[in-house]
């Protein structure tokens, strides 16, 4: 998007605050940020709110941009396929219309439904990539900044189509192209060529393309450096750089958090896993495994497919015979939803032939004796995949053995196949209706991670009523269907279960909104509570204002309370609260706590917000960082908490204030006579906020924040003080909103703000 979008999204946000939409102004231009940095929960609530907002205004370059960085953050680093490609259609529909085609950005449209469709089937999608980009291209001007995506993705097609030579050739066309215009191509254009290269068998050539592009200016900047290290990686393993190759390789923490990069990470892995310096253990197997099920959600089906592959390979390699065996028929299986299956039958056939031929590990004593082996066993040291193996011979006739199997199964990935061996035995040869608990609970957790619903069901219908309903509870719980786990917990608490379907009983109902039934579904087994159940129960209850209830979680924890009826209103020292920002980010407000879940917002709010000082909130008692180690950094600690709802407002009104910053003693007698009123005032500018002197132009410091007022001060009061508190100051302080609230010397603070650059 060019320096036209960008003046354009600055007069909309204008626009949007001038209205009162504070909030999305806020948000409007940190989407391609949420986007790049991976702030993904703030992106899927803000980029929708945003775009439905545009067409409540009918504002179509506003939706387009909206949802744009919406489908960017995801077909992105997100890498989703299938279920994106659906919206990018729509975009594309959207972009084409008569009132948002002349956007500057709408060919980045087409852009984006060529990602979707690579993320879901590259080379199966590769003709249609080609079709859909070669026409935007052409009308497309070099100097447009949406030109570099699209020739990028334009030669992505091109390899995966398996035209490497052709796409080499095309981006270097393309690099002469924006040459010409005045333009230096994107790292994503070098490190798409670079790739070609490597497809064409051209490794050193490619690795000096990857070189070439590494001061080019990146279109997803956070990205880069974990990209590059990524693609250069493979491209050094190849070559059997080694060394250089695991320099240059990002770390499992790093690589895991973006899944676009996850396949070609993987595949540099197994190029590299023979060396010394790069082990291939289990735990790798278990985080591959976790990556192909995200692509199996996202509908990235040729990901999917080529990672089961890859994992297998890792797994002979590390004789996991049994997981190659069923990572084959993975891939053998995900071969149906590609649109080109060319040459994966054969690589599957060479998986299964080389699991044939690799030995099993040595078990560590007799079939009848691996039960006891295994409960002996070094939790912390011990290879949960070789014990797969080991007690298979007798998982699914051997109850003990079955437990054990199964469950490790379900740990590394693979709990579809424990669901089977548990289901033969308990349901199919036996009778589940007599099954010991933990057994129902285990193949339960199989099934739910398995997604097999319906098996569930069918298995929860054989089951006595407390179990049955429990079952049932546990898995509308899995599924976040609120109402259907608080009635199916409902039913099994009347028919006798315990513990577990109250906790079910409790959260289910914090979800709705119904913390009175949530709190007293804990507080009749108050003595079997755990402390972590009495603090749920507390949160609830003082959702609910329910103070008894609250007194009693309190002395059960040997928490004090002073006061013995009634609202508990109490100094506890001061808590950081984590509420929500209008951008869909975080803010920390310093707060009173005034009782074992509650806390009293000590610092005003900008206008707009949904909260301010003096408002009651009620937290959760669950710490967000732990306690320093350092006795001095923890006198200092003061402790954040996630805030949970606003109990009851305050009613507090916020007017900002800005200018030059006062001398040290002026300013003093100004915060004293804040504290005198009980006005909290807070300054949220720091020592680089400057503002400019109107005679000599020279920098000030200066200072910005918020008063906030109780209810009943007028708005003539408090601009009647602020006159007062800052009439003799060097330099005089604004407060335009609200002298234009009070129609008071209105274009005094307008020309306040004029002469000193506010």
């Amino acid at each position: 998007m060019d320096v036209d979008i960008w003046a354009w999204v600055g007069d909309t946000q204008q626009q949007l605050s001038e209205a009162g939409n504070v909030g999305l102004a806020m948000a409007l231009g940190d989407l391609p940020a949420q986007a790049y940095e991976g702030r993904y929960p703030q992106l899927d609530v803000m980029a929708p709110a945003i775009a439905q907002q545009a067409e409540t205004l009918e504002l179509p370059w506003l939706e387009f941009y909206a949802r744009y960085w919406h489908l960017i953050g995801r077909v992105g680093d997100r890498a989703q396929g299938a279920v994106a490609i659906g919206d990018a259609e729509q975009l594309l529909a959207f972009a084409q219309r008569e009132d948002v085609r002349d956007c500057p950005a709408a060919p980045a449209a087409v852009e984006a439904l060529a990602l979707a469709w690579a993320n879901a089937d590259g080379p199966g999608y590769a003709a249609l990539r080609l079709e859909k980009l070669g026409p935007a291209i052409e009308a497309a001007d070099p100097a447009d900044p949406v030109y570099t995506g699209l020739v990028t993705q334009y030669v992505s097609a091109l390899t995966d189509a398996g035209r490497a030579g052709e796409a080499v050739t095309y981006a270097e066309s393309a690099v002469e192209r924006l040459v010409a215009a005045g333009r230096q191509a994107s790292w994503e254009l070098g490190a798409e060529s670079a790739r070609a290269l490597l497809a064409a068998g051209r490794a050193e050539d490619a690795l000096s393309a990857l070189q070439a592009a590494a001061d080019f200016q990146a279109d997803d900047p956070v990205a880069k450096a974990q990209r590059d290290g990524v693609r250069r990686a493979l491209i050094l393993a190849t070559l059997g750089r080694v060394a250089e190759a695991v320099d240059a390789l990002p770390d499992l923490d790093v690589v895991g958090e973006h899944p676009r990069s996850w396949v070609e990470w993987t595949r540099a892995v197994s190029l590299l896993a023979g060396s010394s310096q790069i082990t291939n253990t289990w735990q790798l197997g278990r985080v591959i495994r976790q990556w192909i099920d995200y692509f199996g959600m996202m509908g990235g089906y040729r990901a999917r497919v080529e990672l089961a592959l890859v994992a297998g390979d890792l797994a002979i390699a590390r004789q996991g015979v049994w997981q190659a065996r069923l990572l084959a028929d993975l891939a053998e299986s995900g071969m149906g939803e590609l649109r080109d299956s060319t040459g994966l039958a054969e690589r599957v056939a060479a998986l299964r032939a080389a699991a044939d031929a690799t030995p099993e590990p040595p078990a560590p004593g007799p079939v009848a004796e691996r039960v006891a082996y295994f409960d002996a066993a070094d939790g912390h040291n011990a290879d949960p995949e070789r014990w797969a193996g080991w007690l298979s011979p007798l998982s699914g006739q051997d109850l003990e053995t079955t437990r054990r199997h199964t469950t490790t199964l379900g740990y590394l990935g693979y709990p579809a196949t424990g669901a089977d061996i548990y289901w033969k035995l308990l349901v199919d040869e036996g009778d589940v209706a007599s099954a010991d608990a933990d057994d129902i609970a285990y193949l339960t957790t199989l099934l739910v991670e398995a997604r097999q619903d319906e098996r569930l069901e069918q298995m929860a219908a054989l089951l006595p009523h407390d179990q049955q309903h429990l079952t049932l509870a546990r898995l509308h719980m899995a599924r976040e269907r609120w109402q259907q786990a608080l009635e199916e917990a409902e039913h099994a608490v009347a028919a006798g279960a315990g513990l577990e379907a109250r906790r079910i009983v409790g959260a289910a109902a914090q979800q709705l909104d119904d913390n009175a039934k949530g709190a007293q579904a804990l507080l009749e087994i108050l003595d079997e509570l755990t402390e972590e159940d009495t603090w749920r129960m507390i949160v609830m209850a003082t959702s609910a204002e329910d103070w008894d209830t609250v007194r009693k979680g309190a002395a059960k924890i040997g928490m004090p309370i002073k006061s013995t009826s009634g609202p508990i209103e109490e100094e506890m020292g001061l808590i950081r609260v984590i509420l929500p920002a209008p951008d869909g980010g975080q803010r920390q407000v310093l707060s009173i706590r005034t009782g074992p879940a509650t806390a009293r917002l000590a610092l005003p709010q900008p206008r707009g917000m949904d909260y301010n000082a003096g408002d009651l909130v009620v937290f959760d008692p669950q710490l967000l960082e732990p306690v320093p180690e350092d006795p001095q950094e923890a006198q200092n600690f003061v402790p954040p908490f996630a805030a949970v709802r606003i109990l009851r407002p305050g009613g507090y009104t916020s007017y900002f204030f800005d200018g030059a910053a006062p001398a040290e003693d002026d300013w003093a007698d100004f915060t004293e006579t804040m504290a005198e009123r009980g006005w909290p005032m807070w300054v949220y500018s720091d020592e680089n906020y400057t503002v400019t002197h109107p005679t000599s132009g020279e920098a000030l410091p200066g200072v910005f924040g918020w008063v906030a007022v109780p209810p009943g001060v007028s708005a003539v009061e408090v601009d009647a003080l602020l006159d007062d508190a800052t009439e003799r100051w060097s330099h005089p302080l604004a407060w335009l909103d609200l002298a234009r609230e009070v129609n008071v010397e209105v274009e005094r603070h307008e020309r306040i703000v004029k002469e000193y650059g506010l």
